[in-house]
């Protein structure tokens, strides 16, 4: 079977016009995580299912993936994307926004390419099209709190589920169905993927303030100087003194001036309230709620080892 890049090159080879495609190439076949894609391919796996109809499913998700980069790059004003300039900062807003649309476009073409009959392909494009609303909404959510005065941990951890978790989610609930799975299954693996989509946010959040950029390929600090509410601003806001709330609101409370000098302030109050390592607890607990997920499901301990490793493993990530 061939891998991944090698599919996705020969779907983008010598397609024309140049402006629309070479972006998506671009975008493809840089070496991101693969993580979607991965989570397909265990959940088959687990139930015993066909890997190059896992492969179509899995090409779907990663498409559908990118198609969301390259737009939240253009929201986010992001210059950086695994270590490169993003579309629109290598080309031009206007190309991105439809070479994002064909991204979009193509993925589903991938559903449409299963051989399991009709029904099949309809179950999974409903987990599919239904992810793929819900990132839209995430993003929204996500927008609104750059200018929402309070934003609660509940609303917070609502907006991610939904712009990250449901991407997991869909992936491993796709793998299910296409393996044969019956619905229990289905829904815990659906409901590990939410609890992995969190943990792994969160981590996120962590990584943005305290990654070495090198490891990381993106901005350290974009959520600090793009006033983004992130799980560890929302944490400092509930156990600041007065004065260091006031800083923080009135720092993301306008546009970035002086980057390092508010990334310098921030990261000072997140160490004096011990943030990190609180955030870092949380992302325990959900790797926790995970493993539980897995547990329930009705396959052999040996089946679910790859799975759990690579849930395990999350917690150690530097990018």
């Amino acid at each position: 079977m061939n891998t991944i890049e090698q599919e996705f090159q020969q779907i983008l080879e010598n397609k024309q016009p140049a402006n629309l495609y070479a972006p998506i190439s671009y975008t493809l076949l840089q070496s991101g995580k693969r993580l979607r894609p991965k989570l397909v391919h265990m959940a088959v796996e687990m139930f015993g299912g066909n890997a190059e109809e896992a492969q179509k499913v899995a090409m779907a998700f990663e498409m559908l993936h990118n198609f969301t980069l390259i737009h939240d790059d253009i929201m986010d004003v992001a210059p950086i994307r695994r270590g490169k300039d993003t579309v629109y900062k290598k080309w031009n807003s206007n190309i991105a926004i439809l070479s994002g649309d064909a991204l979009a476009i193509m993925a589903f073409q991938q559903l449409l390419r299963l051989k399991g009959g009709s029904q099949l392909i309809i179950d999974i494009a409903e987990v599919f099209s239904q992810t793929s609303l819900e990132i839209c909404e995430g993003q929204q959510y996500d927008l609104d709190f750059e200018t929402q005065p309070k934003v609660s941990i509940d609303e917070y951890l609502k907006m991610i589920c939904k712009k990250t978790s449901v991407m997991f989610a869909g992936c491993m609930k796709s793998g299910a169905i296409l393996a044969g799975a019956d619905e229990q299954d289905q829904q815990h693996l659906y409901d590990m993927g939410i609890n992995l989509g969190i943990a792994f946010q969160l981590a996120d959040d962590v990584l943005d303030v305290y990654a070495s950029s090198a490891a990381f390929g993106k901005t350290i600090g974009g959520d600090i100087r793009d006033n983004k509410k992130t799980y560890l601003y929302l944490m400092a806001l509930q156990q600041a003194n007065s004065e260091q709330k006031k800083i923080l609101e009135d720092l993301f409370a306008r546009p970035t001036t002086d980057f390092e000098q508010k990334y310098k302030i921030v990261r000072g109050i997140y160490d004096d309230l011990n943030i990190k390592a609180q955030t870092e607890e949380q992302v325990r607990k959900y790797v926790e709620l995970c493993l539980a997920d897995l547990e329930k499901i009705k396959v052999a301990d040996k089946k679910k080892a790859d799975i759990k490793n690579l849930v395990i493993n999350l917690i150690d990530r530097e990018k």
